[in-house]
């Protein structure tokens, strides 16, 4: 149970957190780059660009480290640039091929510490580093990394495409801890086997063929519901969804509140809109690679993302007047093409 939380504190925790508003100026960087290739068939607003090749696509994504994790825990922000990475490419449903890094160093004493995050991430994943650039005398330390991955272009899974009557699923791995250095990260990666990682992103990879959802993302720094946010958003859409159906583990022994949890970065999760009658195939296969996966709530046309709990019923978002990455409606439609 969500216990002693409001919605109007949740809905104002989600909207006010840092993840989320760092997002704001998105809309204001896909208006000024953003143009027309024949080769593109997918770039803003998806987790990972996707270009036509042949008979495949290429998906191509990049995200860096929020210095703070840095300066907190060298070993984990090393880690974690190449597991976002990795991540956006399984929320396509692609598979991924290798990476490249930009490190950025003022402390040398960190180097070590962040390459060794990086070498173990990549090799419990079976993605390889292959190049990159170096700064090494950076007035500021920041790891940044690209990533390249593939899939056959009927399979892949988009943000933009939720419909209304779609039910909303979300699928984390709740076998994990508070990470020590970061109170928004769940660790469910680093204690599991190469085995069990490569299998959880290789079931995004399944759905996408079996076409078992009609949109997704990885859960992200927005967290859970922001996440979702983010979805409805360039879907042109919105959804209401339960805030006690959430997956969580059990919040008191891993000393942490319902909103610390739909603030947290989770080590494996994903938001997917999906059609009622697939809802039984996609959970079963999560639950087969260790994942939780539940129905949480429905799409709908509103376009304003609502939180209910208890009998109470709060707006999140609202994507007309204020969404999260302040796109315009000629924006969310150029996206949609």
């Amino acid at each position: 149970m969500v216990h002693s939380c409001s919605t109007e504190t949740i809905a104002k925790v989600v909207r006010e957190y840092e993840g989320v508003r760092r997002k704001h100026s998105i809309g204001e960087m896909v208006r000024a780059l953003r143009i027309d290739a024949p080769h593109v068939v997918a770039s803003f607003g998806e987790d990972a660009a996707v270009i036509r090749h042949n008979d495949e696509a290429l998906l191509l994504a990049a995200d860096g480290i929020w210095s703070r994790l840095m300066e907190a825990d060298p070993y984990w922000a090393g880690y974690c640039s190449v597991l976002v990475n990795i991540h956006d490419i399984a929320a396509m449903g692609g598979h991924p091929i290798a990476m490249v890094d930009i490190f950025s160093i003022a402390k040398t004493t960190i180097q070590e510490l962040v390459v060794k995050g990086m070498h173990d991430a990549s090799a419990q994943f079976g993605v390889p580093i292959v190049g990159g650039h170096l700064h090494p005398d950076a007035p500021y330390s920041v790891i940044d990394v690209s990533i390249l991955g593939s899939a056959r272009l009927d399979a892949i899974i988009y943000s933009h495409t939720a419909k209304e009557g779609d039910s909303v699923v979300a699928a984390i791995d709740l076998s994990g801890r508070v990470h020590p250095s970061c109170a928004l990260n769940w660790d469910s990666v680093t204690m599991k086997s190469a085995h069990e990682v490569r299998a959880q992103i290789a079931v995004m990879e399944e759905i996408g063929k079996r076409h078992l959802v009609t949109a997704g993302k990885d859960i992200s720094n927005p967290g859970l519901i922001g996440t979702l946010g983010m979805l409805l958003e360039v879907s042109g859409k919105g959804a209401e969804i339960d805030l006690d159906l959430i997956p969580r583990p059990n919040l008191a022994a891993n000393n942490m509140t319902f909103e610390q949890w739909v603030r947290m970065y989770p080590g494996m999760g994903f938001i997917l809109t999906v059609k009622k009658e697939h809802i039984p195939e996609l959970v079963g296969l999560f639950a087969g690679v260790g994942m939780t996966a539940r129905e949480i709530g429905t799409v709908n046309s509103t376009r304003e993302l609502r939180i209910t709990y208890n009998g109470q019923e709060t707006q999140v978002f609202d994507f007309i007047d204020d969404g999260i990455m302040h796109l315009s409606d000629e924006d969310v439609a150029c996206l949609a093409r």
